[in-house]
Formats: C-alpha cells, sequence, structure tokens
C-alpha cells in the first residue's frame, strides 16, 4: 500500500437484490456496514454503532473492513487520528481487492511526533501496479476532530477529498494512454491501525513510543453511495441498477431521483479544479509525476496530462 512497499435495520434503506448491483446508500449504524476483522478487542463499536475506535498497542494493532463490496462509489468516512506523538503508526483506510492483480485506491495516514504535521498519503493501484503516490500534508489538526475524508470512484475517474475539497484525481485514460484503470474489480472498505516504524516517519528514523500506548483513531458517519456487488456481478449498469437517496437517523429517505446517480459521471467543475489547485500547490509534499529520479525511463504516462 504504502510508498516504501507495498442498529437496526432503519439504516439499510434497501436490500442488496441477489444477482445485480444495486446503488445503495446507509444512515450512520455502522453496526450494518463494516465488521471488526482482527485486534483481539482492540477494535470496538460503541455508542449503539455511531461509533468505531481502532487501537494500537505494542503486541498488536486492529482493523476492520466493510460488509458489502463495491464497483463504483462515492464513499465518506469521518475519522479523528491518533493524537500527540504518534511517531511510527500508520492509519489506512482504504479500498482493495484481493489477489495478485489486485486494484486498489489509499488513504495512509502516517503519524509523526507531536507538533509536526501528519503526513496524507494516497496512491492508486491499477491490476497489481501502484506506484502512484501523492502526498500532502492537511491544512488543519486531523487530531483535534473529526474531518471527512471521501473517495469518489466512477468509470471515468477517482477523486479524493477532505472535508468536500479535491485534493487528487486520477483519470480513467486507459483508451487514450493505455494505463491501467480500476474498473473491473469489486472492492471493500478496509481500515486499519498499525506499526510501521521501520518507515513511517522520517524514513524509519523515528521509532514508536510504546510509552504512549495505546494508540486510537476514531470512526463515524461512514456513507456508502455506491453499487454493492452480488453473486458475482462485476460492472455497475445503471439500467440494472436501484437508486435510492441517503438518509440518516434523524431524517426521512426521500423518493429515487436522477441526483442519487450523479456520482457515476460526476467530474471536477471550475471552482473544484481551483480548490484542487490551491491544495496541492500549497499541501503537496510529493507528486510521483515530478520524480525523474524515481523514472530514469521516463514519467507514467498519464503524467504528461
Amino acid at each position: 500500500m504504502g510508498l516504501m512497499a507495498y442498529s437496526s435495520t432503519r439504516s439499510c434503506l434497501v436490500c442488496v437484490i441477489v444477482g445485480v448491483l444495486v446503488i445503495v446508500s446507509y444512515a450512520n449504524n455502522l453496526y450494518n456496514d463494516v465488521e471488526i476483522t482482527w485486534g483481539d478487542g482492540r477494535a470496538k463499536l460503541l455508542n449503539n454503532g455511531e461509533l468505531l475506535t481502532l487501537s494500537l498497542d505494542k503486541a498488536s494493532g486492529s482493523g476492520f473492513q466493510s460488509k458489502n463490496e463495491y464497483l463504483f462509489g462515492k464513499i465518506d468516512m469521518q475519522i479523528k487520528l491518533v493524537a500527540g506523538n504518534s511517531a511510527g503508526t500508520v492509519t489506512a483506510y482504504y479500498l482493495s481487492s484481493q489477489g495478485a492483480t489486485h486494484d486498489e485506491i489509499d488513504f495512509e495516514f502516517l503519524g509523526n511526533l507531536s507538533g509536526d504535521p501528519y503526513i496524507l498519503h494516497t496512491n492508486v493501484f491499477s491490476q497489481g501496479k501502484g506506484n502512484r503516490e501523492q502526498q500532502f500534508y492537511l491544512w488543519f489538526d486531523p487530531t483535534a476532530d473529526f474531518h471527512t475524508y471521501s473517495i469518489l470512484w466512477n468509470p471515468q475517474r477517482i477523486i479524493f477529498s477532505v472535508d468536500g475539497t479535491p485534493i487528487r484525481e486520477f483519470k480513467n485514460l486507459e483508451s487514450s494512454l493505455g494505463v491501467a484503470f480500476p474498473k473491473n474489480q469489486p472492492m471493500r472498505i478496509y481500515s486499519s491501525l498499525w506499526n510501521a516504524d521501520d518507515w513511517a516517519t522520517r524514513g524509519g528514523l523515528v521509532k514508536t513510543d510504546w510509552s504512549r500506548a495505546p494508540f486510537t483513531a476514531s470512526y463515524r458517519n461512514f456513507n456508502a453511495n455506491a453499487c454493492v456487488v452480488s453473486s458475482g456481478s462485476n460492472s455497475c449498469s445503471t439500467s440494472t441498477s436501484t437508486s435510492t437517496s441517503s438518509s440518516s437517523s434523524s431524517s426521512s429517505s426521500s423518493s429515487p431521483t436522477s441526483a442519487n446517480k450523479a456520482w457515476l459521471t460526476q467530474e471536477l467543475d471550475t471552482t473544484s479544479i481551483e480548490r484542487m489547485r490551491w491544495v496541492q500547490r500549497n499541501y503537496m509534499i510529493y507528486n510521483y509525476c515530478t520524480d525523474a529520479k524515481r523514472f530514469p525511463q521516463g514519467l507514467p504516462p498519464e503524467c504528461t496530462i
């Protein structure tokens, strides 16, 4: 993944119809959306499913995954990162399929010494090939409160956003440049909090201070306006999908409208492009498309756009 390698039924607005893809949105009860996969009790669902926490100590980290697989969607999660001296820790939040030729869309948050900024690491894998890293500082303290981290993934593009501000776009350039794009493999959401002090902070120079353990990251308000894959279906066709609108426990659902499927063709407008350029000018600290030393035979073809 990284640069160095690698409750209740009211929350479900529509049930998955076996054998087809269903565009679905969920409210904020995490019991319906995710399952804890590892950590031996270090991951916890709290407040009747409104909050999930992951913890890391010297013995183990922890993690969870979504119950559903998705093929295209708009995925949002609010996360509050490990506070204080988080050096050596990594909080990963990503979409991924399985296998040697997997697809993956990554947010990774690399911890740092108290007072130094987190590094937000992004990457896109297609057919098992990554090496498309961009890294950013954030323009706020991501440990002081929850912030929304979003992945928009449709057949034309992938957009990474923070609190609604786009920070990165990866376009589908398969037909024009032959660049592989994630489009056929359904992916789950995964998240984990783990120790990576061999590389995460200053290339491994700063190690995890275990006297400050346990380290904890918190999650809430998961929302997947997405196509859910069922019974092996592997494409997201609006002609075979049923749209629903999102709701929360405090609001009523509305009738399906074309707006609920807008993400399938969504692109950045002029204002959003300017906001993304502002982030990249002021907060981007690494871009694989400018790393000529890493690609002595020439930059990847998408970097020419």
